[in-house]
């Protein structure tokens, strides 16, 4: 019996001391500036960080390394990934948790192609099964990966005022998905309701889909009526981009992801 107690007790302090060494190295990460060469970069690729407060630009830094230790980027059709290209990934990744508590945890893998590719896509309605192949200029996985056109992820980040941003809105899927399931309904932030969240966003939608079938422009992208997950990352991508409009169009979504992600970007210069 004592050899059993301390067997166990030798397996609790492994697992403690894994767990503090874990924290440890997390919490150095998340202290930690980025260099000046990185911060150039991501100056260059993404200009929306400039716009930044410096208090939020400092947490960004931490954030951004501890994407950059735990995500592994992958080329494929021959691409050759960059530094360039995973600090642009990442920043705006980081962007949208930056004053948040939960993260990616579970995302490891980042596919990068060097444009659109192609994604087969398949559908069930009752017994029949169809299966068509469409193109594609990002993807969202449940618990990863992330698939990324470059060419479309550069060009989004670098108009940093049209309102359209592939990675933006493939993270906020992802973002999505840490409730367990992409749906429209992200894990909320203390203080917000779900049923104010749902009646905003379920008015906002309704709205948009009508405004789409009559015609109508909207400050939102037409992709966002296909359904509520797309309208919650569309309007992830205006937030940060065009948040002024959407502010002033859609005041109340505005609200709602302001308190989401703990951030104003509309008062940023």
């Amino acid at each position: 019996m004592l050899i059993f107690f301390s067997v166990l007790l030798l397996v609790i302090g492994f697992f403690a001391y894994r767990h503090w060494s874990k924290t440890q190295a997390r919490n150095a990460l998340l202290a930690a500036p980025l260099s000046d060469h990185q911060r150039r970069v991501i100056d260059a690729q993404v200009p929306l960080i400039r716009r930044l407060p410096k208090d939020l630009r400092a947490k960004l830094d931490g954030k951004v390394n501890l994407f950059l230790d735990q995500v592994r980027f992958f080329g494929c059709d021959g691409l050759d990934v960059t530094e360039d290209m995973e600090l642009a990934i990442a920043v705006q990744a980081s962007l949208l948790l930056v004053n948040r508590d939960i993260w990616y945890d579970n995302l490891t893998t980042i596919l990068i192609y060097p444009t659109a590719f192609k994604s087969r896509q398949r559908r069930q309605d009752g017994y029949v099964i169809s299966e068509k192949e469409i193109v594609r200029t990002g993807e969202s996985w449940d618990r990863g990966p992330v698939i990324l056109s470059w060419t479309h992820s550069q060009q989004g980040a670098l108009n940093d005022r049209d309102g359209q941003n592939v990675v933006l809105h493939e993270f906020a899927h992802q973002v999505d998905d840490l409730s367990g399931g992409t749906n429209g309904v992200p894990i909320l932030n203390n203080g917000q309701s779900f049923a104010e969240w749902e009646r905003v966003f379920l008015t906002a939608y309704d709205a948009h889909v009508s405004a789409v079938e009559h015609g109508r422009h909207t400050v939102i992208d037409p992709y966002g009526a296909t359904g509520h997950e797309e309208f919650f990352a569309v309007s992830v991508e205006v937030f940060f981009e065009r948040p002024v409009a959407l502010k002033s169009e859609a005041p109340e979504v505005y609200e709602q992801l302001a308190k989401l992600f703990q951030l104003d970007p509309a008062s940023w210069a």
